[in-house]
């Protein structure tokens, strides 16, 4: 039976839950996996060091742990997971790992490949009716029931915010037809996108053989979403929301990713937690640009790990702004034209990581534009791409526009200064 962990909320909004956890320190209780009191406003740039915590964390040592060896040139060596890494989501490239290529059960972290499918295979406003079959799935639940009709994207947010396996029983049917079908897809994408070393046989994450994963390749699969799929973002990093199918009087959920709250920049992306899998956790923030992802795969704190790797990973890393939006990349000739040449822009700016020691940020550009444009050429419209690459793979596309407007000259115009050419004179 699937056990999804439900730890305290620590909303800085909540004065009497700060009060709680100061008291609760004071008085040398803890909560089970994370160490926080909030931070006051006055001391909190002191507080918070090179840390993107919005709380102050104390740091734990770790703990004894039955079959795990830390490296002694680990620079976390408070680290409490078995399998650990964290991704620059825009390069796939490693910032850290720990066993990341170990086999583990995903819990209910798989819920993202679940998400990712269904987002790029449906609308949001498509209605889903669940079946009794979905509406009976063990675990944790979003207390759907027979017959119900949720619209898709309302659906999904409440999946991913609430850990509800009824609900991707109900998307699988809806997408593929049955669970194995969609597990199969979920399974087929994952490889695809170059995570070789995972499995899925089911859409919710609860325990079987031959359903697993490894930290690389959650990391590549929540990097693919971010990177490639309209609303994933929207999705994994909702804190609350209201919504007419919620069975409780406030219609309301509220999201058990507590990075959300903990992490400046926090923007994702899942819970997960079984007896076979341990506590395990995909984390996203975004700062400055750069979005990172963490996972932590059968973790004893695994809040506390999930800030550590984030506070690592952006101490790796500086923002580099590669292309400005507006900025002139090319210019290109334009024939028939009352102008000879156009400047071409980019349609937005291209922000990456650039490694701090130097290395690791060489990206290549490359220009997808044709030898010549046709006048009529009006200010705006898409003439080319800029991809972007990193150690040979692409990392970023973005639109290439005209800079000007070219009005097409006339015929006669034309065929004067054609026959100036001819002559050798110097027709306007």
């Amino acid at each position: 039976m699937m056990k999804e962990y439900y730890p305290l909320n620590y909303s800085m909004r909540s004065k009497a839950l700060c009060s709680l956890l100061a008291a609760m320190l004071l008085a040398g209780t803890t909560a089970p996996t994370v160490w926080a009191v909030p931070r006051s406003n006055e001391s909190d740039t002191e507080a918070s060091g090179t840390t993107g915590a919005l709380f102050k964390i104390e740091q734990k040592a770790r703990p004894d742990i039955p079959g795990l060896t830390v490296s002694a040139d680990d620079p976390l060596q408070n680290l409490t997971a078995r399998s650990a890494v964290v991704m620059d989501a825009q390069t796939g490239r490693v910032l850290y790992d720990r066993d990341m290529r170990a086999r583990r059960f995903p819990a209910s972290t798989t819920k993202i490949m679940t998400l990712i499918i269904a987002l790029e295979h449906c609308q949001l406003d498509e209605m889903v009716t669940v079946s009794s079959h979905a509406a009976g799935t063990e675990g944790s639940t979003l207390w759907l029931e027979a017959g119900d009709q949720v619209p898709m994207g309302e659906l999904l947010k409440g999946m991913i915010m609430r850990s509800g396996n009824d609900a991707t029983v109900a998307v699988a049917e809806h997408v593929a037809g049955s669970v194995e079908a969609f597990a199969q897809m979920m399974t087929e994408k994952a490889h695809e996108i170059g995570a070789e070393d995972t499995s899925f046989v089911n859409s919710s994450g609860l325990p079987d053989d031959n359903h697993y994963t490894t930290a690389y390749d959650l990391a590549l699969i929540a990097s693919y979403g971010y990177r490639e799929v309209p609303h994933f973002e929207e999705m994994v990093s909702t804190k609350e929301a209201t919504f007419p199918w919620v069975k409780d009087e406030t219609h309301q959920l509220r999201s058990e990713n507590q990075m959300l709250w903990l992490y400046r920049g926090g923007n994702g992306v899942k819970t997960g937690y079984t007896e076979a899998a341990g506590r395990c956790l995909v984390s996203g923030a975004k700062n400055d640009g750069i979005q990172l992802v963490t996972v932590v795969l059968d973790s004893v704190y695994m809040w506390n790990d999930s800030i550590a790797l984030l506070d690592y990973g952006f101490a790796q890393v500086d923002s580099h702004e590669l292309v400005k939006q507006g900025e002139t990349v090319k210019k290109l000739p334009v024939l028939s034209g009352k102008q000879k040449e156009i400047p071409v822009v980019a349609a937005e700016s291209v922000v990456l990581s650039q490694d701090k020691q130097g290395t690791g940020s060489e990206y290549e550009k490359v220009y997808e534009l044709p030898h010549t444009l046709e006048a009529p050429v009006k200010a705006g419209d898409k003439v080319g791409e800029l991809i972007v690459r990193y150690e040979g793979h692409e990392c970023r596309r973005v639109d290439l526009l005209a800079g000007e407007s070219v009005e097409q000259k006339s015929f006669f115009r034309t065929v004067y200064q054609y026959a100036c050419q001819l002559l050798g004179l110097h027709g306007r």
